[in-house]
């Protein structure tokens, strides 16, 4: 198996953008969030119990078939089949399991898009020698698009994970069990989501001076730079060809904003893109999530851009 890739970070955080930019030369195989437990069919055949499933020493015996398979592209047909139910899912079938084929024949590099996987980035880096890039998003930016899409999270899953509260998100422990039982509006959700998972990412940034940590903003604002950047860093041929197709997958004449229904589009107007939080949230709600996000979000985001203009 050549060595995998995985994108991670916070979800909305331009993961699937980065995760299909990556596979442009055609040396990288695209699978497409195996730690998600509603999608099915999936990478990982309905084996994931929970979202941002936390894998490490105290269950890895359980999971580490699951992520080999994946890893090596091998679609659980067997599994997949048994769930399927409409002609969405049929297509996605038809789309995912030849796919995996052609990836497995022509040997290619498997790129593990999944921010949902963000709690089991270390393992699977040191499980599987995996390189790292890990998204960052700005706080505003993250809780306006879940306003926009009405994602509500009520914690249950992190709350259930023992070790998860253990290693990572004992701080956030207390919260989530006042939130749990008595729901705020989507916008305290969001600001609580965003701090615990960018915690996170803060203390992997300091463990891994290895791995790769990008802004949202800063790849939109200059996506040839940055992503050839990262090509470089995983060894990927980053040439003429990549560059006009990844051109026209951000370029301006693309719509920086997208409907609901078209969530997972990659053709935008990156820069745009990073600038519709200051249309979708109210000056009421910035200032909220400014203050909820404050003492965190000064690590990746300076006073300048918070500025709605």
């Amino acid at each position: 198996m050549n060595r995998p890739i995985l994108v991670t970070g916070s979800h909305r955080s331009g993961t699937t953008w980065a995760g299909r930019m990556l596979c442009l030369s055609n040396e990288a195989g695209y699978i497409h969030e195996p730690f998600n437990p509603n999608r099915r069919p999936g990478w990982s055949g309905n084996r994931i119990p929970c979202w941002f499933l936390y894998i490490g020493d105290h269950n890895e015996d359980h999971y580490r078939p699951v992520i080999e398979d994946v890893l090596h592209f091998r679609y659980p047909v067997r599994l997949n089949a048994a769930e399927l139910r409409g002609p969405k899912q049929v297509a996605m079938f038809g789309v995912d399991l030849p796919r995996s084929i052609v990836y497995r024949l022509r040997g290619m590099r498997p790129v593990l898009k999944d921010p949902i996987a963000l709690f089991s980035a270390e393992w699977l880096a040191e499980t599987f020698d995996m390189q790292v890039v890990v998204m960052i998003r700005h706080p505003a930016a993250f809780v306006s698009s879940l306003k926009k899409l009405n994602w509500q999270f009520r914690f249950r899953g992190w709350l259930q994970q023992e070790a998860l509260l253990r290693d990572l998100l004992h701080p956030f422990e207390s919260q989530m069990r006042r939130y749990w039982n008595d729901p705020p509006d989507i916008i305290d959700q969001g600001i609580l989501m965003w701090n615990a998972m960018h915690h996170v990412i803060a203390q992997y940034r300091e463990r891994h001076p290895e791995w790769r940590f990008v802004r949202h903003e800063d790849l939109a604002a200059a996506p040839e730079e940055g992503f050839s950047a990262l090509y470089d860093y995983f060894g990927l041929r980053f040439d003429d060809r990549v560059k006009e197709q990844m051109k026209r997958y951000s370029e301006p004449g693309n719509p920086g904003e997208v409907a609901r229904w078209r969530r997972r589009a990659v053709k935008r107007d990156s820069l745009a893109a990073t600038r519709t939080w200051t249309e979708r949230l109210t000056e009421e709600e910035i200032a909220r999530v400014r203050e909820g996000t404050a003492e965190l979000a000064s690590v990746f985001y300076p006073d300048r851009e918070w500025q709605r203009t």
